[in-house]
């Protein structure tokens, strides 16, 4: 499984989102810090979903980071759209 397929389950399986768009930008970052040839290391990720109605940008942002646990720890980047 990718990384992006896990990033994708992980989300999916904590947030029941109704729109959740993950790609991988790896590609686009070649010969900048953390590119890693075949690797994945770049990600963006767009979540909209009922848990996060009323949270701060931080709350959200910190509940995605928690859903993917070790996730974020193999990534070099992380980009977030998250709303309700």
């Amino acid at each position: 499984m990718t990384i992006a397929e896990q990033i994708r389950a992980c989300l999916q399986d904590a947030f029941h989102p109704t729109t959740l768009v993950v790609t991988d930008d790896s590609e686009s970052h070649r010969g900048h810090s953390g590119f890693r040839e075949g690797e994945e290391s770049h990600f963006n990720v767009t979540i909209r979903a009922a848990a996060f109605a009323g949270q701060s940008r931080i709350a959200r942002h910190r509940a995605v980071h928690a859903a993917l646990g070790d996730i974020v720890s193999r990534i070099h980047a992380l980009a977030l759209d998250v709303d309700a």
